[in-house]
């Protein structure tokens, strides 16, 4: 099981550990990749048409402002791609999530929270979850954990 993490630009590094810590903490294999969507299209059309015949099943892709780069990777290969806008000076990441979830017909690309990081790599687990048994039992665990959080929580502040 391997995902792509491509940034836009090395500014995308932060969300890009978020992605992989998630992603560290289940297995799973990743690369990392710096392609932007407008500097470097032809090297964002390689990557896009080559995924699938490397091993990579799912794509990440991280990017602010005009954020195209998860469209054109999903309107060239035909793995789930999982966009994460990026938070940017111009318009508070709004327009980064714009232009990562308004995408025509037949070119789906799910998106996740501006600066979304962890769900993000959580989406990508449970998309490959499907195809590995073993990940969907982590992810229940991990489910059974965070509520043991928010309970332990509730308990503490009650307690006070």
């Amino acid at each position: 099981m391997k995902v792509a993490i491509v940034m836009g630009s090395l500014s995308d590094k932060e969300l890009g550990m978020k992605v992989t810590k998630i992603l560290d903490r289940f297995g799973v294999d990743y690369e990392i990749r710096v392609i932007s969507a407008h500097r470097t299209p032809h090297i964002a059309f390689d990557f896009a048409e080559k995924a699938e015949e490397r091993g990579i099943e799912v794509i990440i892709a991280i990017a602010g402002k005009a954020a195209h780069l998860a469209g054109i990777i999903a309107g060239i290969t035909p793995l789930p791609v999982i966009g994460i806008p990026a938070k940017s000076s111009t318009m508070d990441g709004l327009d980064s999530l714009l232009s990562v979830v308004q995408m025509p017909k037949g070119v789906p690309v799910a998106t996740v929270a501006i600066d979304g990081g962890e769900n993000g790599g959580l989406l990508a687990v449970q998309m490959l979850s499907l195809k590995y048994p073993e990940l969907r039992q982590k992810i229940k665990e991990y489910k059974r954990e965070m509520a043991e959080e928010v309970v332990n929580m509730d308990k503490t502040i009650c307690e006070n």
